[in-house]
């Protein structure tokens, strides 16, 4: 199965208000110039290790987590605001359909984002779909894994905008 979508546009509801825990938590990172970490969230095997991964990237200095969801979709909130407006954005998609780094290019400047794929850095559950078809506590090492390469590549300042291991 070898198809293509074209570019594409969703129409997304509006929404009042935002969350009030996101706005100070956004608000402190913003002040404290912190260095978003956004990552893919899906229910897969490839996406729970790069959601586990950027939790444990997003608690070394001088990065923080941030929420995708809220980015794209509540575009007056201070956690859009803190992804605009900052100088660089660390996002770690699960597989090669590099789901939210596409939305993400679209909401901020290319060049700002360290555009990460997880799955060239464990190399496996290419076949697995549903992440308790793996146990808890080896997901929980390969994010592991996976996230000491992604410091180390950083801290070594090897960033290129897309790294693939």
């Amino acid at each position: 199965m070898n198809k293509s979508t074209p570019n594409f546009s969703l129409e997304v509801e509006g929404v009042k208000g935002s969350c009030p825990a996101g706005e100070k938590w956004a608000k402190q990172n913003i002040l404290d110039k912190k260095i978003p970490v956004l990552s893919c969230e899906g229910p897969c095997i490839r996406g729970d290790i790069a959601r586990l991964a950027a939790n444990t990237v997003a608690k070394e200095e001088p990065y923080a987590r941030c929420c995708y969801a809220e980015v794209s979709l509540v575009p007056h909130s201070s956690m859009a605001q803190w992804v605009r407006e900052a100088d660089k954005i660390i996002m770690i998609d699960g597989c090669f359909l590099k789901c939210v780094g596409r939305i993400l290019k679209n909401l901020v400047d290319e060049g700002k984002i360290v555009h990460i794929d997880a799955l060239p850095l464990h190399k496996k559950y290419s076949d697995i779909f549903i992440m308790d078809d793996v146990p808890e506590t080896e997901r929980k090492e390969v994010a592991s894994q996976v996230a000491d390469k992604i410091l180390n590549m950083l801290n070594e300042r090897k960033e290129p905008r897309i790294m693939e291991g």
